[in-house]
């Protein structure tokens, strides 16, 4: 049985479901609320789908390439950690990816709804690790991706409740909760280090 509570904190912070909230509704802007819909729709679905494609054939490729899972642990660790900073230090995640807006609609689902704000480089170093075949059972990676597939739900969600939440909390709310969970990247990403510095010299960290 795996920490659901922790796993999934994680994928929150690294999909960052609020976060998402103001640039969906500025890419949809221009859209009818029957065509803001499905582009929420959409946009989870895809996320869901290359989340899934990194849980299953992620460490797969890893293998393939003779890359040890310590060292993508360890790489993993400061990507997530400078991806933290970014969030914590730069441009909140609204303001920075508002600024990826397409007009095309045919590609707003895609981008930047789908890559980079929910599915986020972030997440998908997350689905990795979080699926080790060597640490975790077939069931425990089931329970992982359901939890996964939960935080999508809860992004579908506030898309569909993108106009009222927007009224409630603000882009500036926004900001303040996507860097709140900058911080809490940050210490997820600090641990996946020293578990992979501790695996990999066989520290037992």
């Amino acid at each position: 049985m795996i920490d659901i509570v922790a796993t999934f904190i994680i994928f929150f912070a690294v999909i960052d479901p609020i976060g998402t909230i103001p640039v969906f509704i500025a890419v949809t802007d221009q859209f009818k609320q029957k065509t803001k819909r499905r582009i929420a729709l959409l946009a989870t679905l895809l996320s869901a789908l290359i989340l899934i494609f990194f849980v299953v054939v992620g460490e797969l490729i890893l293998d393939a390439l003779k890359i040890p899972l310590p060292a993508f642990q360890i790489s993993g660790g400061i990507v997530l950690f400078i991806f933290a900073l970014t969030m914590i230090f730069g441009e909140s995640k609204p303001d920075e990816e508002i600024k990826k807006f397409q007009k095309d609609h045919r590609d707003t689902a895609i981008f930047p709804l789908a890559v980079p704000s929910i599915a986020s480089p972030g997440a998908m170093l997350a689905a990795v690790l979080l699926t080790e075949n060597s640490v975790f059972t077939l069931w425990q990676q089931t329970q992982t991706v359901l939890v996964m597939l939960s935080v999508l739900v809860l992004v579908y969600i506030l898309m569909l409740l993108a106009g009222w939440i927007n009224k409630v909390i603000g882009s500036s709310g926004a900001s303040v909760v996507s860097r709140i969970m900058g911080v809490i990247l940050s210490s997820v990403a600090i641990k996946n280090i020293l578990e992979g510095l501790g695996e990999y010299y066989s520290l037992g960290v």
